[in-house]
Protein backbone atom coordinates (compact mmCIF):
# COMPACT_ATOMS: atom_id res chain seq x y z
CA UNK A 1 0.00 0.00 0.00
CA UNK A 2 0.94 3.48 -0.66
CA UNK A 3 2.23 5.87 1.88
CA UNK A 4 3.80 9.22 1.09
CA UNK A 5 6.14 11.51 3.16
CA UNK A 6 3.69 13.92 3.79
CA UNK A 7 0.76 11.22 4.60
CA UNK A 8 -2.36 10.17 2.66
CA UNK A 9 -3.45 13.84 1.16
CA UNK A 10 -5.56 13.71 -1.91
CA UNK A 11 -3.75 15.34 -4.74
CA UNK A 12 -5.30 17.63 -7.42
CA UNK A 13 -6.14 16.07 -10.61
CA UNK A 14 -4.73 17.77 -13.95
CA UNK A 15 -7.42 16.00 -15.95
CA UNK A 16 -9.01 13.51 -17.16
CA UNK A 17 -6.95 12.97 -20.09
CA UNK A 18 -3.68 13.31 -17.80
CA UNK A 19 -5.28 10.72 -14.68
CA UNK A 20 -5.85 8.16 -18.06
CA UNK A 21 -2.34 8.51 -18.98
CA UNK A 22 -1.13 8.10 -15.57
CA UNK A 23 -3.21 4.71 -14.72
CA UNK A 24 -2.24 3.50 -17.98
CA UNK A 25 1.14 3.79 -17.37
CA UNK A 26 0.95 2.63 -13.95
CA UNK A 27 -0.58 -0.81 -15.08
CA UNK A 28 1.79 -0.94 -18.04
CA UNK A 29 4.71 -0.53 -15.22
CA UNK A 30 2.69 -3.54 -13.58
CA UNK A 31 2.60 -5.74 -15.80
CA UNK A 32 6.37 -5.15 -16.68
CA UNK A 33 7.02 -5.92 -13.08
CA UNK A 34 4.96 -9.12 -13.17
CA UNK A 35 6.98 -10.23 -16.38
CA UNK A 36 9.96 -9.58 -15.18
CA UNK A 37 9.27 -11.70 -11.74
CA UNK A 38 8.16 -14.64 -13.60
CA UNK A 39 11.21 -14.06 -15.88
CA UNK A 40 13.90 -14.02 -12.98
CA UNK A 41 11.98 -17.14 -11.50
CA UNK A 42 12.40 -18.79 -14.89
CA UNK A 43 15.95 -18.10 -14.98
CA UNK A 44 16.75 -19.10 -11.16
CA UNK A 45 14.98 -22.64 -11.87
CA UNK A 46 16.10 -23.28 -15.32
CA UNK A 47 19.65 -22.33 -14.60
CA UNK A 48 19.75 -24.51 -11.62
CA UNK A 49 20.48 -21.74 -9.08
CA UNK A 50 17.05 -22.19 -7.36
CA UNK A 51 18.06 -24.98 -5.79
CA UNK A 52 21.14 -23.20 -4.24
CA UNK A 53 19.28 -20.38 -3.23
CA UNK A 54 16.83 -22.49 -1.54
CA UNK A 55 19.31 -24.41 0.66
CA UNK A 56 21.26 -21.55 1.57
CA UNK A 57 17.66 -19.77 2.89
CA UNK A 58 16.54 -22.80 4.51
CA UNK A 59 19.58 -22.71 6.51
CA UNK A 60 18.86 -19.01 7.50
CA UNK A 61 16.79 -17.67 10.30
CA UNK A 62 13.33 -15.98 8.78
CA UNK A 63 14.38 -13.24 10.94
CA UNK A 64 17.43 -12.69 8.95
CA UNK A 65 15.63 -12.96 5.97
CA UNK A 66 12.38 -11.05 6.60
CA UNK A 67 14.71 -8.55 8.20
CA UNK A 68 16.60 -7.93 4.92
CA UNK A 69 13.75 -8.13 2.71
CA UNK A 70 11.83 -5.42 4.57
CA UNK A 71 15.43 -3.13 4.38
CA UNK A 72 15.12 -3.72 0.79
CA UNK A 73 11.34 -2.79 0.16
CA UNK A 74 11.57 -0.11 2.24
CA UNK A 75 14.41 1.43 0.43
CA UNK A 76 13.15 0.71 -2.54
CA UNK A 77 9.54 2.05 -1.85
CA UNK A 78 11.42 5.52 -0.21
CA UNK A 79 13.49 5.77 -3.00
CA UNK A 80 10.41 5.10 -5.55
CA UNK A 81 8.10 7.68 -4.03
CA UNK A 82 10.86 10.91 -3.47
CA UNK A 83 13.50 10.68 -5.72
CA UNK A 84 12.96 13.05 -8.57
CA UNK A 85 15.23 11.19 -10.90
CA UNK A 86 12.40 8.51 -13.04
CA UNK A 87 15.83 6.45 -13.44
CA UNK A 88 16.22 5.84 -10.12
CA UNK A 89 12.92 4.60 -9.72
CA UNK A 90 13.04 2.36 -11.79
CA UNK A 91 16.49 1.34 -10.36
CA UNK A 92 13.89 0.58 -6.92
CA UNK A 93 11.16 -0.90 -8.97
CA UNK A 94 13.73 -3.48 -10.35
CA UNK A 95 15.57 -4.07 -7.42
CA UNK A 96 12.43 -4.64 -5.48
CA UNK A 97 11.02 -7.01 -8.06
CA UNK A 98 14.47 -8.90 -7.79
CA UNK A 99 14.33 -9.12 -3.86
CA UNK A 100 10.62 -10.21 -4.35
CA UNK A 101 11.38 -12.98 -6.33
CA UNK A 102 14.59 -14.53 -4.25
CA UNK A 103 12.81 -14.50 -1.09
CA UNK A 104 9.59 -16.04 -3.25
CA UNK A 105 12.68 -19.10 -3.90
CA UNK A 106 12.14 -21.50 -1.23
CA UNK A 107 8.53 -21.31 -1.10
CA UNK A 108 8.15 -21.87 -5.06
CA UNK A 109 11.13 -24.86 -4.75
CA UNK A 110 8.73 -26.83 -1.91
CA UNK A 111 5.85 -25.98 -3.96
CA UNK A 112 7.17 -27.56 -7.37
CA UNK A 113 8.88 -30.83 -5.28
CA UNK A 114 5.79 -31.60 -2.72
CA UNK A 115 3.01 -30.30 -4.77
CA UNK A 116 3.24 -29.99 -8.43
CA UNK A 117 0.60 -28.01 -9.74
CA UNK A 118 -0.53 -25.58 -6.99
CA UNK A 119 1.62 -22.98 -8.68
CA UNK A 120 -0.64 -22.80 -11.27
CA UNK A 121 -3.64 -22.92 -9.33
CA UNK A 122 -2.17 -20.26 -7.26
CA UNK A 123 -1.07 -18.08 -9.67
CA UNK A 124 -4.90 -18.52 -11.23
CA UNK A 125 -6.95 -17.73 -8.34
CA UNK A 126 -4.45 -14.59 -7.62
CA UNK A 127 -4.78 -13.10 -10.79
CA UNK A 128 -8.66 -13.71 -10.53
CA UNK A 129 -9.40 -12.26 -7.16
CA UNK A 130 -7.03 -9.28 -7.53
CA UNK A 131 -8.37 -8.94 -11.28
CA UNK A 132 -11.71 -8.72 -9.74
CA UNK A 133 -10.97 -6.36 -6.56
CA UNK A 134 -9.51 -3.84 -9.31
CA UNK A 135 -12.40 -4.11 -11.07
CA UNK A 136 -14.63 -3.82 -8.41
CA UNK A 137 -12.10 -0.15 -7.64
CA UNK A 138 -13.01 1.37 -10.80
CA UNK A 139 -16.52 0.15 -11.45
CA UNK A 140 -17.77 2.41 -8.06
CA UNK A 141 -14.86 4.48 -8.16
CA UNK A 142 -15.11 4.72 -4.60
CA UNK A 143 -12.49 6.03 -2.21
CA UNK A 144 -10.92 3.47 -0.45
CA UNK A 145 -8.31 5.18 1.71
CA UNK A 146 -10.31 4.56 4.77
CA UNK A 147 -8.35 0.86 4.85
CA UNK A 148 -5.30 3.02 4.93
CA UNK A 149 -5.01 2.73 9.20
CA UNK A 150 -6.28 -0.74 9.16
CA UNK A 151 -4.13 -1.92 6.88
CA UNK A 152 -1.29 -0.05 9.17
CA UNK A 153 -2.76 -2.18 11.98
CA UNK A 154 -2.92 -5.30 10.51
CA UNK A 155 0.53 -5.07 9.17
CA UNK A 156 2.06 -4.59 12.58
CA UNK A 157 -0.30 -7.94 13.99
CA UNK A 158 1.16 -10.28 11.18
CA UNK A 159 4.20 -9.00 11.96
CA UNK A 160 4.32 -9.46 15.57
CA UNK A 161 2.44 -12.91 14.65
CA UNK A 162 5.43 -13.88 12.38
CA UNK A 163 8.26 -12.38 14.81
CA UNK A 164 6.38 -14.57 17.82
CA UNK A 165 6.22 -17.80 15.69
CA UNK A 166 10.12 -17.36 14.51
CA UNK A 167 11.18 -17.27 18.12
CA UNK A 168 8.71 -19.03 19.55
CA UNK A 169 8.51 -22.08 17.49
CA UNK A 170 4.72 -21.97 16.39
CA UNK A 171 3.36 -22.73 13.25
CA UNK A 172 0.93 -20.04 11.57
CA UNK A 173 -1.51 -22.37 10.01
CA UNK A 174 -4.52 -21.94 7.91
CA UNK A 175 -6.49 -19.53 9.42
CA UNK A 176 -3.38 -17.27 9.28
CA UNK A 177 -3.27 -17.56 5.25
CA UNK A 178 -6.57 -17.06 5.38
CA UNK A 179 -6.80 -13.64 7.45
CA UNK A 180 -3.84 -12.43 5.38
CA UNK A 181 -5.39 -12.89 1.94
CA UNK A 182 -8.04 -10.86 3.40
CA UNK A 183 -5.82 -8.01 4.25
CA UNK A 184 -3.31 -8.56 0.56
CA UNK A 185 -7.33 -8.13 -1.40
CA UNK A 186 -8.01 -5.14 1.17
CA UNK A 187 -4.37 -3.59 0.01
CA UNK A 188 -5.06 -4.32 -3.37
CA UNK A 189 -8.63 -2.31 -3.46
CA UNK A 190 -6.37 0.79 -1.48
CA UNK A 191 -3.89 0.72 -3.72
CA UNK A 192 -6.32 0.78 -6.74
CA UNK A 193 -8.20 3.66 -4.70
CA UNK A 194 -5.32 5.56 -4.58
CA UNK A 195 -3.80 5.13 -8.25
CA UNK A 196 -7.77 6.23 -9.66
CA UNK A 197 -7.91 8.98 -6.87
CA UNK A 198 -4.55 9.91 -5.20
CA UNK A 199 -1.44 9.11 -6.78
CA UNK A 200 0.40 11.87 -7.82
CA UNK A 201 0.52 11.50 -12.13
CA UNK A 202 4.52 11.79 -12.05
CA UNK A 203 4.76 8.55 -9.59
CA UNK A 204 3.47 5.89 -12.21
CA UNK A 205 6.63 3.73 -11.42
CA UNK A 206 5.81 4.08 -7.22
CA UNK A 207 2.07 3.49 -7.56
CA UNK A 208 2.80 0.24 -10.03
CA UNK A 209 5.69 -0.60 -7.11
CA UNK A 210 3.16 -0.45 -4.59
CA UNK A 211 0.01 -2.33 -6.44
CA UNK A 212 2.93 -5.38 -7.32
CA UNK A 213 3.67 -5.46 -3.71
CA UNK A 214 0.00 -5.82 -2.99
CA UNK A 215 -0.58 -9.05 -5.77
CA UNK A 216 3.02 -10.38 -4.57
CA UNK A 217 1.15 -10.33 -0.80
CA UNK A 218 -1.70 -12.30 -1.65
CA UNK A 219 0.11 -14.95 -4.21
CA UNK A 220 2.23 -16.06 -1.34
CA UNK A 221 -0.52 -16.58 1.11
CA UNK A 222 -2.82 -18.24 -1.65
CA UNK A 223 0.13 -20.38 -2.42
CA UNK A 224 1.26 -21.49 1.21
CA UNK A 225 -2.69 -22.16 1.96
CA UNK A 226 -2.70 -24.64 -1.41
CA UNK A 227 0.17 -25.98 -0.03
CA UNK A 228 -1.34 -26.64 3.24
CA UNK A 229 -4.30 -28.73 1.96
CA UNK A 230 -1.83 -30.93 0.06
Amino acid sequence: MATFPNGNSVYPSSGVDSRSQFITRTYTHLVGGILGFILVEVALFESGLAARIAGFMFGLPWMVILGAFMLIGWLASRTAQTSSSIGMQYFAFGAYVVAEALIFVPLLYMADMKAPGVIDSATLVTALGTGGLMLVAHQTRKDFSFLRAILMWSGVIALVAIIGGAIFGFQLGTWFSVIMIGVAGASVLYDTSNIIHNFPEDRYVSAAMQLFASIALMFWYVLRLFMSRR
